[in-house]
């Protein structure tokens, strides 16, 4: 496989579409990389690729190396910063047209996301984060085959499982959490996201869906909780718009003014990476603490 310099391996899991996984599997990456890591994302939801539009670089083409490919650059490391490198590997990278439907049967969607881990050819790569599609179907069980098959001992840390507080949703990621069970897939947590809304104009979060319906199924199933996400409007136009998010005077967010950039600057220009303009958003904040409660717990169970 074109995976022998990834020391970490997380698969990004939820039962039910919607959640936001792709969103959780972005931020995980460039918290990831602002902690110093070198991060890769692999896409392998081959019907709705959207890896390509989270990270701004939906014009991007994948680049042909002797024997596969070479994933997408998305920034480089910054040392000085102590910024990592993140790349991402998508099926969206080789459609024509970004519009374009992927209609395939079982077996081809099996060969594409072997395909993927044998000939995408990874640098020097920290954590590797794998974004599925909803539920437990053939993509999964070739994913989860194929890496427990090739992938080197100890190289696969597990799965992070994505829900929302409602319980039509930790209904269906219940059968996930199953699905790992059965197939000996590690969970490394699970995450509650859209747990509540951050107002865009006076930054109060209401848990318009309830909260804490992720953390009950956790401990239902004697897995860890990594933690509630929010929803936040400024994320939305970071992602959509490229816009640097902008807070009121005065928000604070894990004990950080996260104000004052915009409180000095109001009409600054939106200049600057996907990842440098994350650093303003509130859920940087969250996805720190998050993000390092993972990088603990793969660390303490011994992987490479």
């Amino acid at each position: 496989m074109g995976l022998e310099k990834v020391k970490h391996i997380v698969l990004v899991l939820s039962g039910k579409g919607g959640v936001g996984k792709s969103s959780v599997t972005t931020q995980l990456a460039l918290s990831l990389s602002l902690a110093g890591h070198s991060v890769g994302i692999l896409d392998v939801d081959l019907t709705g690729p959207s890896i390509p539009r989270m990270l701004s670089i939906e014009t991007s083409k994948v680049t042909q190396v002797p024997g596969g490919w070479a994933p997408v650059l998305v920034h480089d490391a910054i040392s000085e910063e102590n910024i990592g490198s993140l790349h991402a590997m998508s099926l969206g990278f080789l459609l024509p047209n970004r519009g374009d439907a992927v209609v395939w049967r079982g077996p081809k969607k099996t060969a594409m996301i072997r395909q993927f881990l044998k000939d995408a050819f990874w640098g020097p790569t920290d954590f590797l984060l794998i974004d599925t599609p909803p539920g437990t179907s053939d993509e999964h069980i070739s994913l989860v085959e194929t890496l427990q098959r090739d992938a080197l001992p100890g190289q696969v840390a597990g799965a992070v499982v994505v829900t929302t507080p409602q319980a039509v949703a930790t209904a269906d990621v219940r059968k996930e959490l199953n699905f790992c069970a059965k197939t000996n897939l590690s969970v490394l947590g699970v995450v509650e996201n859209m747990s509540g809304f951050v107002c865009p104009h006076c930054s109060e979060c209401t848990d318009i869906f309830g909260s804490g319906g992720g953390k009950v199924m956790a401990d239902e199933f004697k897995v860890p909780f990594l933690g509630s996400v929010p929803m936040d409007a400024q994320f939305i136009a970071l992602i959509e718009e490229g816009r640097r998010p902008r807070y009121p005077v005065g928000t604070e967010v894990a004990g950080h003014d996260i104000s004052s950039k915009a409180a000095e600057a109001p009409d600054a220009e939106d200049k600057g990476s996907l990842v440098d303009k994350y650093k303003d958003c509130s859920l940087s904040h969250v996805f720190k603490g998050l993000t390092g409660g993972l990088v603990e717990k793969i660390t303490a169970s011994g992987g490479r």
